[in-house]
C-alpha cells in the first residue's frame, strides 16, 4: 500500500509554469506506475500523464501534451508534473494516483489517490 501527497499547486498567470510534486510513502513506490488526473468544477476527473514504473513509458493527455512533462524519482519516492504556459483551462484540482503493475490512462485503473492541490490560472 502507498500513500500520496501532493503539492504544488497555486495561483499563477497564463503563460506562467508550476511544477507539482507527489510524494509517496512505502518501499515499494518503484512497482508502482503514476499517473496525473485533474477535475475542474462541474466536471468529470480526467486523465493528465502517466509514468510507469521505470519512467520508460509516459502518456498525455492531447490538452497537455507538449506543454506538460511527467517525471519520476525513485529514489526519492517522488513523482513530478511541470506544467509549462498554462491557460486558465488548466484551471483544476490536481490528483497523482498510484497503481500496480502497469500504467494506465483511466482513473479507474488507480487504486491510490492523494488528496488533490488546485492549480489555479488566471487570464
Amino acid at each position: 500500500q502507498v500513500q500520496l501527497v501532493e503539492s504544488g499547486g497555486g495561483l499563477v498567470q497564463a503563460g506562467g509554469s508550476l511544477r507539482l510534486s507527489c510524494a509517496a510513502s512505502g518501499r515499494t513506490f518503484s512497482s508502482y506506475a503514476m499517473g496525473w488526473f485533474r477535475q475542474a468544477p462541474g466536471k468529470e476527473r480526467e486523465f493528465v500523464a502517466a509514468i510507469n514504473w521505470s519512467g520508460g513509458r509516459i502518456y498525455y493527455a492531447d490538452s497537455v501534451k507538449g506543454r506538460f512533462t511527467i517525471s519520476r524519482d525513485n529514489a526519492k519516492n517522488t513523482v513530478y508534473l511541470q506544467m509549462n504556459s498554462l491557460k486558465p483551462e488548466d484551471t483544476a484540482v490536481y490528483y497523482c494516483a498510484g497503481k500496480i503493475p502497469t500504467i494506465a490512462t483511466i482513473a479507474s485503473g488507480y487504486d491510490y489517490w492523494g488528496q488533490g492541490t488546485q492549480v489555479t490560472v488566471s487570464s
